[in-house]
Order: structure tokens, then C-alpha cells, then sequence
């Protein structure tokens, strides 16, 4: 009896699981290739000749090279701990370590000029990229600063959008434009820089009452 009539009805061959070792390797290689070339050169061929894969298997997980990009580029960052001990300037710089470790990378340090001018070509992919990589993170981080205010230790009236904005905001200006070292100072200084910057106001001082212009002079 052939393979045919032995099959029950209905049933159906059931085909090979996805490989997590392909999933990797797809990555991998995106992400290696933008490096080197940026996503503008990047061919789906490429990815799947380094990957060790066959195009159709891309194909099957990844609808554009655009949602290919963005998932590698998003696994990058996709498994954030946000800390929570007990101390906002512990939790900054545990944040702040975490992005100097992750930028001194030199894959991920080539990455970001090549996202970043990815972005203001093609509006699609700025979009796809802001929702995968950044608003996740945003709002992650939101909560230390969220911590922060309810300890005492940031000001009431914060403005969270900019303090998340100049957490990273120095990281990536080294990077990007002047070259300057990513470490451990680095890190320092930006948790320092928040903590004076968003401090709580202190006391109003007080002024010397003004004596009364009209008022006599009662001692004579």
C-alpha cells in the first residue's frame, strides 16, 4: 500500500519547524552586512548567501528587507532590564553602563550611522524603526525617571521626553558626529549631568521685609 492510502483524511505532511539556528544566522547577517555596507546595498541574496540559507527561507519569515532590518536591528536592544535598586542614580548608571557596553561594539557602533541615514531616506522604514527599536525602550526607561520624581530625587514638573533624550543623547552625539570615547566616564558624567540638572527646586529664599515708605518713625 503506498504512502498515499496509509494517509488518514485530512491529515497533512507536516513540514520542517523553523530552525532557530537559521533565525540567527538571518540576523547575524543582516546585521554584519549593514555594517560593512549599509541597508541602502543591502540584497536579500547577500544576507541569505552569508547566512548559509536559501532566499525563500528569508522570504517566509521576512515580507520586505525593510521588516528584515528592522527585526535585527531591533534584537539588538529588544531584552532590556530596567533596574530598580532602590537608588535613581543607581539605576541611571546601570542604564547608562548597559549603552556604553552594547556602542562599544563595533558591529552595533556601524550600525547606527547606517539606521540613522536609513531613516530620513525612507519614511516607511523611520517609522517601522521608531515603533521597533526606540518607543519600546522610551518607555521602559520612563519608569526610572518616573521612580525618580516619586523618590524625591528628580524634580515634580520633569520633563521625561527630554530627560530621555539627554540620557542618550550624548552617547549618540559621540558616536555619530564627533568620535569621542564611549565608557565608563561617559556614563558617569550623563547620570551626574541629569541628577544636578533635574533636581527638585530647592527652598525659596527669603527676602528681607522692605520697610513701609509711609510708616513714622515710632522711637521718637
Amino acid at each position: 500500500m503506498s504512502a498515499m492510502s496509509d494517509a488518514q483524511p485530512g491529515s497533512r505532511a507536516v513540514g520542517r519547524p523553523r530552525e532557530a539556528r537559521a533565525d540567527q544566522a538571518i540576523r547575524a547577517a543582516t546585521l554584519e552586512l549593514m555594517a560593512e555596507q549599509g541597508a541602502q546595498a543591502l540584497r536579500m541574496g547577500d544576507v541569505a548567501s552569508r547566512a548559509g540559507v536559501g532566499k525563500a527561507t528569508i522570504y517566509r519569515r521576512y515580507r520586505s528587507k525593510d521588516e528584515l532590518v528592522t527585526d535585527a536591528v531591533g534584537g539588538l536592544v529588544s531584552e532590556i532590564a530596567v533596574p530598580d535598586t532602590g537608588s535613581t542614580r543607581s539605576d541611571l548608571l546601570a542604564l547608562m553602563n548597559e549603552a556604553v557596553e552594547l556602542y562599544s561594539n563595533s558591529l552595533a557602533a556601524g550600525l547606527m550611522p547606517t539606521v540613522v541615514d536609513e531613516m530620513s531616506r525612507n519614511p516607511e522604514f523611520a517609522e517601522i524603526a521608531r515603533d521597533r527599536f526606540l518607543r519600546g525602550r522610551r518607555a521602559a526607561l520612563r519608569e526610572v525617571f518616573k521612580r525618580g520624581v516619586g523618590r524625591g530625587d528628580l524634580r515634580g514638573d520633569l520633563d521625561v521626553e527630554l530627560a530621555l533624550d539627554v540620557l542618550g543623547g550624548p552617547l549618540f552625539y559621540r558616536l555619530m558626529i564627533t568620535g569621542g570615547p564611549i565608557d565608563a566616564r561617559l556614563a558617569s558624567n550623563v547620570v551626574e549631568l541629569i541628577l544636578r540638572g533635574f533636581a527638585p527646586a530647592s527652598g525659596a529664599t527669603k527676602t528681607p521685609r522692605k520697610r513701609p515708605a509711609n510708616t513714622k518713625d515710632r522711637t521718637k
